[in-house]
């Protein structure tokens, strides 16, 4: 089985909603955003793996106790055995989410009918992408988030607030264009320092988003279901 899972948390009521759930979190990601808060999975080796014979032992200990398993990263679409994996996980009885910033649409494409729900993480808007984040593409997570819509499975898609890589104006754009879409769920989260981040933001303006009102109220009346996230 080729899927390197760096670590397990074991119990969690929020990474998969509506169910009881434990997460395995994927080594590697070949994108760097600045406000990654788990830098440490980035690198594809160099750390301490759970190897998936230790992984199966823990799922069998978990029937009947845990409703699903959330494959969450790094970046869980550049793992070559992700497939197989959630084949395995469904066949153990659980049900199977995805963390996922959509950084290969086929891969994403091939894993869809194994998934029961996608928690989505959409950066900035789509243009500026390859500006902004060292590594990523754009065209990619539209891509993405286009077959994710048309797959029906359920997700939320969601933005991490840093306001060096976004501004309000960005975000109202962002929201419309989504929501224009077909997007139902959508939550902002609030930016969280880590010591690895170089010249992080400040306070007062991490805080900007969750100030604006108007904003706030405008994001609300665009979807069914609106999420705000403070740290």
């Amino acid at each position: 089985m080729s899927v390197v899972i760096g670590g397990v948390e074991p119990f969690t009521t929020v990474d998969f909603p509506g169910r009881l759930a434990a997460v395995f979190f994927c080594l590697g990601c070949t994108w760097r955003c600045p406000y990654c808060h788990n830098p440490e999975l980035q690198p594809f080796s160099g750390m301490p793996v759970v190897e998936w014979d230790k992984i199966v032992e823990f799922l069998e200990s978990r029937k009947k106790l845990l409703d699903g398993i959330v494959f969450s990263g790094g970046e869980p679409l550049w793992q070559d055995g992700l497939a197989d994996a959630m084949k395995q996980v469904k066949a153990m009885g659980f049900d199977v989410g995805l963390h996922t910033a959509g950084a290969d649409a086929a891969r994403l494409e091939k894993v869809l009918p194994l998934v029961d729900w996608i928690g989505f993480d959409i950066k900035v808007p789509f243009e500026f992408y390859d500006r902004r984040i060292p590594n990523a593409k754009g065209e990619e997570a539209l891509k993405s988030l286009r077959a994710i819509l048309k797959s029906g499975v359920e997700f939320e898609a969601r933005t991490t607030l840093d306001p060096r890589l976004i501004s309000v104006s960005e975000l109202r754009e962002l929201a419309h264009m989504i929501a224009d879409a077909g997007v139902k769920t959508y939550a902002l989260q609030e930016y969280r320092p880590h010591p690895t981040h170089e010249t992080p933001p400040s306070a007062e303006d991490i805080s900007a988003f969750f100030r604006d009102k108007a904003l706030l109220s405008e994001l609300n009346d665009l979807f069914s279901n609106f999420i705000v996230r403070r740290a």
